[in-house]
Formats: C-alpha cells, structure tokens, sequence
C-alpha cells in the first residue's frame, strides 16, 4: 500500500487552524454526549487518524513526541475531542502488537486512517471454541466507540485449573451493543458508554494474552526490530494520555488571557484585573506549571523514543520512574486550570464560557484511574526504598 505524502508539520498545522472551530462545536459536543460530526471531519481530513498506523499500511507512524504534540493542540481546541482522538491513536497503536494476521485484517482495510476504542477492563468472558473464542460481557467507559472502526476489549478465560488468564480481543466496532448511559459532567462529549456483546466469536488471531500484550512479546509479529515504535502497552498509552491535560491546560491560560481585557474585580476598586499582582502571580504560577508538565513529557518522550529507536527494552525502575512523571504532570496541568479558575470570577460558570468546560473536563479526567497520582507515585516511591513496584502497570 503506498504511503501518504503528509508529515508531522502538515498534520499539527491542519489540527492548529481547526483548533477554534473545535472549540466553537465544545458546548454542541458536550449537550448531545458525542463528539460533533465536524470535529470528526476536519480531524479526518487533517489526518489525524493516520498517526500512529504503521507506513507500510498507508499510515504515518509518527513518533511519540510528533504523536504528543497532535493530541495536544486537539485538546486545546476540545477536551472531549482531544481525549477520543488519543484513545483511537493510541488503540490504533495496540493493532500493531498484534500478530501480523490480525494487522493485515484491521490495518490493510484501513486505508491508513484508523479509528480504535476499547474497554481495557477485564469485565468480560472469553470461552474457548473450535478456531477462536465466544466473547461476552459489558464493558464501561467506552471512550470513542461510536464512532470507532475495531474495538479492543479485555475479557478473562477459565482454565481448568481454576485460574483466569486476562485476553485482549479485538472486534468491530458495530458488533457492539451501545447503552445509552453516558450522562456524566467531565468528558461529556466523549461518549464513553456501556458496550455489551453476546456470544461474539472471534477468531484466535485476533486474541492475545494480556501479559504478552503488556510485554510485547505476542508471537507472529515479523516487523518489530528497527520499527522504533516499541514502546510498550502502558507507558505510551499512559504517555499519550497526558496530551490531552497539557492541551486542555494551554486552553485554560488562553481564554482566561483572553478574557482579561477590561475585565474589573466586582466589588473592589480595581477596574483592571490584569492589574493586581495577586492576578499576576497566578498567571505566572499557572504558566509555570504547564511549561513543567510539558518538559516532563519531553524527557519521557525522549526517553522512550531513544530507547524503542535502539531496541531496547526499558528497565522496570525506568518505566516506574516514567509512569510516576505522567502523573505528575497531569497533576501539574490540573493544578494550572484550578489556579486560573479561583481568579476568573463567577461569570466564568455561564455555559457559554468555554473556560468552564475545561475546567470541568480537567477535573474529571483527572480522575482517571491510571493518570491519577495515587498508583503512579506509590509504584514509584516503592521502587526508591528498594521495594517492588507491586504492580503490572507501568
């Protein structure tokens, strides 16, 4: 399959002109619960989808910093679309860890932009039959499903010595039931609902084992060495993840700036709030923070391209040590958003304001189970007193 002529500047230049308008479609995004067709169409047609698609399927395979940098400036423009657009590309990702049956399946009819949710929470069953498995169960926070092409869901099997063994299947995503439960106040756009599937059979290479996956090691893969796009499963989604904070930050400190102008403190002698130094500081505290998130995701996106270019594996401590810096910064970009918010005034909670939303998104997304900072520092803080991280992601 030829290549596409497009590189990282066309791609983030084409998402930096759209940014406004998806922006414009947040409030349209978040009241119907799933992501404006315009938004999808002008993320298409810039590109997007083809990022992290290996080029030998049509698609871009960028690195993780160009990769980073994309989802960031999506984000600035709309949390939601922001968060959907690092699930498929990160899940379009995954397909490559795959056995290269599965990928000549899902990648070859692709035409190189590719669309991936998933539910990566084991809430499912995987029953062993002739050529495959019966898939069935229900899975929540479903992050992109209905507008997806696949979908990777995470299922357990019995075996009969009483063990559960964790598989990740991958199925299309109209064999999914959808519920109609996405009702929340963060993230609303996303339309991270219930899907459910019965009996689904789906054939044994596009099963693997979960630890396998993780890992990097599922058998039948021929193009890994040299690809420099071995990053491992959890480090580069949880490092892609943090794009979307780092860009909902950036929006922050733009519309609050923007709202500056001729804007008083009520109740007080100061007809110019850029005039306080109280304003001042939090202005600069806030920049601050978001400049730190996003030199910590300069050196973990260095670090693991470096070392996925020279094919090496990272060391477990390196990868904690990555894992917990995540954290951090989502923590930091958080904490940016929640400083601007105290100063910008009760007018900022009219739904017309974008910044409110991003206030919400942030907040709520920053509740993640694997972003927020209580597993990412313990693991961490584990390793530096020479215990075992005591856990599997990382």
């Amino acid at each position: 399959m030829a290549t596409v002529d497009i590189d990282t500047g066309t791609v983030l230049k084409a998402v930096r002109e759209i940014a406004p308008v998806l922006r414009e479609n947040g409030r349209l995004t978040e009241e119907r619960g799933w992501l404006a067709q315009e938004n999808l169409d002008l993320l298409d047609q810039a590109g997007v989808f083809r990022s992290a698609v290996p080029r030998r399927f049509g698609g871009l395979d960028l690195p993780l910093a160009d990769q980073f940098a994309i989802i960031a400036e999506i984000a600035r423009g709309c949390g939601s679309t922001g968060w959907v657009a690092n699930a498929w590309i990160s899940s379009a990702w995954i397909i490559s860890q795959y056995p290269d049956l599965a990928q000549e399946e899902i990648y070859a009819t692709s035409g190189g932009s590719l669309k991936v949710s998933g539910g990566f929470t084991p809430t499912g069953r995987a029953t062993r039959t002739e050529g495959g498995f019966l898939l069935n169960g229900s899975w929540r926070f479903n992050t992109g499903i209905r507008g997806a092409d696949w979908n990777i869901l995470a299922a357990l099997v019995d075996r009969t010595d009483g063990v559960h063994e964790e598989v990740y299947a991958v199925v299309p995503a109209d064999a999914m039931t959808l519920a109609d439960d996405w009702d929340v106040t963060s993230a609303a756009g996303t339309g991270s609902c219930t899907s459910s599937v019965t009996d689904l059979f789906v054939p044994a290479h596009r099963v693997v084992d979960g630890m396998e996956v993780l890992e990097g090691q599922v058998p039948g893969r021929a193009h890994t060495a040299g690809s420099g796009r071995e990053y491992g499963l959890t480090a580069y989604v949880m490092a892609l993840s943090a794009a979307a904070y780092v860009g909902m930050a950036r929006a922050g400190l733009e519309l609050f700036l923007a709202r500056l102008p001729g804007k008083g403190i009520a109740y007080t002698h100061w007809e110019e709030q850029s005039a306080h130094p109280h304003i001042q500081f939090q202005v600069a505290a806030a920049a601050n923070k978001i400049s730190a998130a996003q030199a910590l995701a300069d050196s973990w996106t260095l670090r693991m391209q470096g070392a996925a270019d020279a094919d090496e594996r990272m060391s477990v401590n390196d990868r904690v040590e990555i894992r917990s810096q995540i954290a951090y910064a989502v923590l930091l970009a958080k904490e940016s958003v929640d400083i601007l918010h105290s100063v910008s005034g009760a007018s900022v909670i009219q739904r017309s304001q974008p910044f409110q939303r991003v206030h919400r998104d942030i907040q709520g997304l920053a509740l993640h189970g694997l972003m927020a900072p209580l597993g990412g520092f313990e693991a961490y803080g584990r390793v530096l007193v020479g215990l075992d991280p005591d856990t599997e992601f990382f």
